[in-house]
């Protein structure tokens, strides 16, 4: 008989090189549950709180802080240990008082110390935008959520009423989802690379090469000291412009 659905299970040894955990010391470990970002970009809570942050030793610790509801994630309290967490994610611990936000790093991911008015807000690149029914505007963004735009008048044309294109970053307020900054894919932005051997790598964007074909545009990118590397524009979430509007792994990370 055929297999039913995907397997609930997964191997220490088949788990993506971005978690933190030891391979040969058991043979299974938790598998993230479908959720705001897909398997290979994503870290189970239980995993962040166990093997990064470590507030636990085992497992059962580890679960019995997440049930208690003691870690919130973008604002809300997530009790499910398999929740996947991923790339910008607020992650706060109040009976800790500590807050990180989740950036990459040429090992995966790392948790950056965040404090104040940075609790509040995330960036949220945009992947998609969608005319849905009565002509408004739905931004779909890298975690998965879509903030519906209204638009009075259903002949014009998106592009001319909002300034929002793909590739372009979102300052979002975790509280009621509003949208306070936006942040252009362009030439004098800072931008982070999310994917690739440069992962983790950072600094101003000073050319975008765009071609033809899948993944043949490419992004330059100069760093604090001068040098300069390209990467895919796939790769690519500007940050601020023209300075971050994050703390960022230089600063500091777990």
């Amino acid at each position: 008989m055929a297999r039913m659905g995907q397997r609930r299970h997964m191997k220490r040894i088949a788990a993506p090189k971005q978690w933190a955990i030891p391979r040969k010391t058991a043979t299974w470990t938790v598998k993230p549950r479908p959720g705001p970002h897909p398997v290979e970009e994503c870290i189970p809570l239980l995993i962040l709180v166990r093997d990064v942050l470590k507030y636990a030793t085992v497992s059962r610790e580890a679960k019995k802080i997440i049930t208690q509801g003691q870690v919130k994630v973008d604002g809300r309290v997530r009790k499910d240990h398999k929740f996947p967490v991923g790339l910008m994610d607020v992650i706060e611990v109040p009976i800790m008082g500590e807050a990180y936000r989740v950036l990459p790093s040429k090992r995966g991911f790392t948790l950056v110390p965040i404090e104040g008015e940075e609790v509040s807000f995330k960036l949220c690149q945009i992947k998609n935008i969608l005319t849905v029914k009565g002509g408004n505007v739905q931004l779909t963004l890298h975690d998965g959520r879509n903030i519906l735009l209204p638009i009075d008048n259903p002949k014009v044309s998106p592009y001319e009423v909002y300034p929002y294109k793909t590739r372009d970053t979102v300052k979002i307020s975790l509280e009621d989802q509003e949208i306070l900054d936006h942040i252009p894919y362009s030439e004098g932005a800072y931008a982070i690379v999310v994917g690739g051997k440069l992962r983790g790598e950072k600094g101003e964007i000073v050319e975008i090469r765009r071609r033809l074909g899948r993944r043949a545009s490419t992004t330059v990118i100069q760093k604090g000291d001068g040098v300069r590397f390209e990467t895919v524009m796939d790769y690519v979430f500007p940050v601020g412009a023209p300075t971050p509007l994050i703390k960022l792994p230089s600063d500091g990370g777990t």
